[in-house]
C-alpha cells in the first residue's frame, strides 16, 4: 500500500501555496456538500452527505471504500484554456487523495498518509490546455481503509461560464465568546467555530495579542487579580470580519506559590518519557502547548521501601542537563501549566503497604518537589496498591505542600470496575484533594459498563459506559478523565481515533455524538482526557492533541 502511495505522490507537480486573485471564482459547484451530493458522482454508491464531522457549514461528504472501489467521488468542472487552476480541499482520513483528470496537460494528485484524527487541508494546482473547457476533479479514498470525509471543496481560478459556486465572503463577528479558564497569569478562552472562517484573531484590551486556526485559546504572561477586555474576530481570503461583543476575564488572584498554577476547568495530562523507545525525544519545552497537565514518567525507587527519588536520563535524551530540565519546569508553569511527578509505570516497583512506607513516600515526594519545582504526584503503579497506607502518604503530603498540590491517578480499567477496589477506594478517601483520575482506557479485555453490559474496548461505548461507573461511583465529575494512547505505538490496544475521544468527551458533557450506550445524565464539568505519550504524539503529528486538546478547552 505505502509503496503504491509514494510511486503516485512522486509524480506531483509542485503545490503553490497563496490564496486566489480577486478575479478568479470557485468553478466546483456544491463544493460544502450542503446540497448533498448535488453535482457530484461517487463510484458503486460509496459517497453519501452527512451533517457532521463537518469543516464548516451543516453538511460534508463521507465516503467509505469497500473491496475494489476506492471510493472515487468526482465531478466535472468548466474551466478556461490556458488557465492556471488551485485545487484544494479539507479532508479526514487516512490515504486520502486529492485530484484532477483531463487536464489537456499534465494531470495532477496530492494525498495525505495522516491517521485521519482531524481535518487536514490538500491542495495543487493544475493547468489547462489550449482546447481544454471541462476537468474531472475527485477524491478518493484507500483500498481496505475506512470512510474518509471531505469538505469545502474549491477549485479557483478563471470562470469557464458553467456556473460557480459564490466566493468566499467575509466570515461574521464570532458568537459565545466565554472564558473557560484561569489561573494567576492565565486565561482561557472558547468561542463558537464561524462558517467559512479560515482563523481567528484574538484581542486583549484592543490589542491583537493572538492568532489560532481553532475556536479556543489560552493567553498567557498575565497579571495576577487583573481584568481584561478580551475579543475576537474571524478572518478567510477575503479579509476579517467584525469582532465579536467584548467580555471580560480576570486572573487568580497570587497565591503566594505561583509555581503551582490552578488547573483548569477542563485539562488535558499527557505522559512526558524521560527515556527512549522509539518516540519523538523532547525536552519539556517542546511539548505542546495544549497540555495543561505534564506527568513526568517516571520516579525511580530507592533502597527504603516506599521512597522515591529522580534520575533525568540525560544521555537518553541527547543531553538534556538537570538545570534545564528545572528551567523548563519554572517555564511550564509561569505557562500555567502544572509539571507532576508520576509514580510507578509499567515497571515501577515502589509499594507503601505500612505507615513506615508511607511517610517515606510522602516526604520524599516532598523533597523533589521541593528541589525541582513538580506541583504534584501522579500515582500509576499497575501492580496494585495498599488503599489504607496510599490514603496516609497522599494526605501527608497534601499537609506539607498546602492546597495547590495537583494528585492525580492512572488506573487501568480493572482497577475502576468496582468501588471496592484498592484504587477506587483510594480515590475516594483522597476526593477532596484529589485533581483527577485518567483511567486507562487500553491494554484492556472487554469490561463491564455501568449498566451491567460487557463492552470491548476501541469504541466510544467503551470509554462512555465505562467512565459511567467511576461519575456514578462517588468520583465528582471533575475528577473523571479518559486516558488513551496518542497513537497507535503508543500502547499493545486500545488506540482510538481522536475523533472517537471527541466523541466520547460530547456524549459524557452534552449528551451527543453517543454510541448504544448513552448516560442517564450529562456531565458537564467532566475535567478532560489524558494520553500516552507526549512523545508518541509528537511522533504522529501531534494529531492527538490538536484534535482532543480543542475539543476538551471547548467542553461547557
Amino acid at each position: 500500500m505505502l509503496g503504491a502511495a509514494t510511486l503516485t505522490a512522486t509524480g506531483l507537480t509542485a503545490i503553490v501555496t497563496g490564496t486566489a486573485q480577486a478575479a478568479d471564482v470557485n468553478v466546483a459547484r456544491n463544493g460544502g456538500f450542503e446540497s448533498g451530493l448535488a453535482n457530484w458522482s461517487c463510484t458503486g454508491g460509496s459517497g453519501t452527505a452527512v451533517s457532521a464531522p463537518t469543516y464548516a457549514g451543516a453538511g460534508a461528504l463521507k465516503a467509505t471504500p469497500s473491496g475494489q472501489d476506492n471510493a472515487r467521488c468526482s465531478q466535472t468542472v468548466t474551466v478556461k484554456p490556458n488557465s492556471t487552476y488551485t485545487l484544494s480541499t479539507q479532508v479526514q482520513g487516512s490515504y486520502v487523495y486529492l485530484g484532477a483528470s483531463g487536464t489537456g496537460t499534465q494531470d495532477v494528485s496530492t494525498w495525505t498518509p495522516g491517521s485521519g484524527g482531524g481535518w487536514q487541508k490538500l491542495s495543487t494546482t493544475f493547468s489547462t490546455g489550449p482546447n481544454t473547457t471541462q476537468v474531472t476533479v475527485y477524491t478518493h479514498g484507500w483500498y481496505g481503509q475506512p470512510a474518509y470525509h471531505v469538505d469545502e471543496f474549491s477549485v479557483f481560478g478563471p470562470d469557464g461560464g458553467g456556473g460557480t459556486d459564490p466566493g468566499p465572503s467575509i466570515p461574521g463577528a464570532p458568537a459565545g465568546l466565554a472564558v473557560s479558564g484561569q489561573s494567576a497569569s492565565t486565561l482561557t478562552l472558547s468561542w463558537n467555530a464561524v462558517s467559512g472562517a479560515t482563523g481567528y484573531h484574538v484581542y486583549r484590551d484592543g490589542s491583537r495579542v493572538a492568532t489560532v486556526t481553532g475556536a479556543t485559546t489560552q493567553l498567557t504572561g498575565l497579571a495576577p487579580s487583573t481584568t481584561y477586555s478580551l475579543q475576537v474576530s474571524a478572518y478567510n481570503q477575503a479579509g476579517e470580519g467584525p469582532k465579536s461583543a467584548p467580555v471580560s476575564g480576570t486572573t487568580a488572584p497570587d497565591t503566594g506559590n505561583p509555581g503551582n498554577p490552578a488547573v483548569p476547568r477542563h485539562a488535558v495530562t499527557g505522559y512526558w518519557q524521560n527515556f527512549n523507545n522509539g518516540a519523538t525525544v523532547q525536552r519539556l519545552s517542546d511539548v505542546q502547548a495544549q497540555y495543561d497537565i505534564i506527568a513526568v514518567s517516571f520516579a525511580d525507587a530507592t533502597t527504603t521501601p516506599g521512597a522515591i527519588t529522580f534520575n533525568l536520563d540525560s544521555a537518553g535524551l541527547g543531553g538534556y542537563t538537570v538545570a534545564q530540565f528545572k528551567a523548563d519546569i519554572a517555564a511550564k508553569k509561569a505557562a500555567g501549566k502544572s509539571v507532576i511527578l508520576s509514580i510507578g509505570g509499567e515497571k515501577g516497583t515502589i509499594t507503601v503497604n505500612d505507615s513506615a512506607s508511607a511517610n517515606n513516600l510522602a516526604n520524599s515526594a516532598y523533597a523533589l518537589m521541593q528541589e525541582y519545582g513538580f506541583s504534584g504526584i501522579d500515582i500509576d503503579l499497575e501492580n496494585g496498591l495498599n488503599a489504607t497506607y496510599m490514603t496516609q502518604a497522599l494526605r501527608s503530603l497534601s499537609q506539607k505542600a498546602g492546597p495547590s498540590l495537583v494528585i492525580t491517578m492512572a488506573p487501568q480499567t480493572i482497577d475502576m470496575q468496582s468501588t471496592s477496589n484498592a484504587y477506587f477506594q483510594t480515590a475516594l478517601n483522597i476526593k477532596d484533594i484529589l485533581t483527577v483520575v485518567n483511567m486507562q482506557y487500553y491494554n484492556s479485555g472487554s469490561m463491564l459498563g455501568c449498566d451491567g453490559k460487557v463492552y470491548s474496548q476501541g469504541s466510544v461505548d467503551f470509554l462512555t459506559a465505562l467512565a459511567c461507573i467511576q461519575l456514578e461511583g462517588g468520583l465528582a465529575p471533575s475528577q473523571v478523565g479518559l486516558g488513551l494512547p496518542a497513537s497507535p505505538s503508543g500502547a499493545g490496544s486500545g488506540y482510538v481515533a481522536p475523533t472517537v475521544v471527541n466523541n466520547a468527551l460530547d456524549c459524557l458533557t452534552r449528551g451527543t455524538n453517543c454510541g448504544s450506550f448513552k448516560p442517564s445524565k450529562t456531565y458537564p464539568a467532566l475535567r478532560g482526557a489524558m494520553t500516552w505519550s507526549t512523545n508518541w504524539d509528537a511522533k504522529a503529528g501531534n494529531a492527538w492533541s490538536n484534535a482532543v486538546g480543542p475539543k476538551v478547552h471547548s467542553l461547557p
